[in-house]
């Protein structure tokens, strides 16, 4: 038997959404925006499973409780994407490509934006895990005997210990089941993308014109400095 290690106290430390099977399994199952019978994929061999909606929020609350147990080796996509959001084309992205700017690099997702996970976090997602794509299948039966073939390559316990990583909720407790996050449609997430995009600009702004300002106040403080010695030195000339 492959050699196995302990996860995270309290693992699965993100609840809610996934169903728990057996700690030592190499396998976690993401079944997008389908809801399955994720108990009992779990029951069929899986670590883990549960849904992804969103392509940040979403994402981040896999990844956390993935990492947090090292003998997760393999993430399994299936079940239907989610339009607008395209959480299951993101994630590919992000373990593929990483992060750059808090933006998955190569997200077609409307707001794959990242703000609870940092460098290490991911690095360890991408190290530790190999994702398997058999997205748009809900067959039970195609889902249990991918299961079964991973489990007999597992590889063993990824060799470092398990990482945790807290998942801020937005604010009202909502998550990624309630709220506008889940009904965004794909014409507002593109919206709710450029708002974001543009806000991101405007903080930008702010940062170059207090650079400004600071750069246009040195110099005329260092002219006033300029003058005023030029005057003395002026000055005791005169004098002398």
């Amino acid at each position: 038997m492959a050699d196995k290690t302990s996860p995270a106290s309290g693992w699965p430390l993100i609840k809610g959404d996934f169903h728990s099977g057996d700690a030592n399994s190499c396998v976690a199952v993401v079944t997008m925006g389908s809801h399955l019978d994720e108990q009992g994929i779990c029951d069929a061999g899986a670590a883990l499973c549960g849904s992804c909606k969103t392509e940040n929020l979403g994402l981040e609350k896999v990844i956390a409780n993935v990492i947090a147990n090292p003998n997760i080796r393999f993430v399994l996509l299936c079940g239907t994407e989610v339009k607008g959001h395209l959480s299951g084309q993101t994630l590919s992205a992000l373990h593929e490509g990483g992060v750059e700017g808090g933006k998955v690099v190569g997200s077609k997702g409307a707001i794959p934006f990242i703000e609870n996970l940092d460098d290490a976090a991911i690095k360890r997602f991408q190290e530790q895990v190999e994702i398997v794509n058999i997205m748009e299948s809900e067959d039970f039966g195609e889902i249990k005997a991918k299961i079964s073939e991973l489990a007999g390559k597992d590889p063993g316990a990824f060799g470092e210990a398990p990482i945790v990583v807290e998942v801020k909720e937005e604010e009202g407790g909502g998550g990624e089941e309630v709220g506008e996050a889940v009904e965004l449609n794909g014409d507002l997430a593109l919206i709710h993308a450029r708002f974001k995009t543009i806000e991101k600009m405007v903080t930008d702004i702010g940062y170059r014109d207090r650079f400004a300002a600071g750069v246009y106040s040195g110099k005329i403080e260092g002219l006033m400095i300029g003058l005023i010695v030029s005057f003395t030195i002026l000055g005791f000339l005169l004098l002398g």
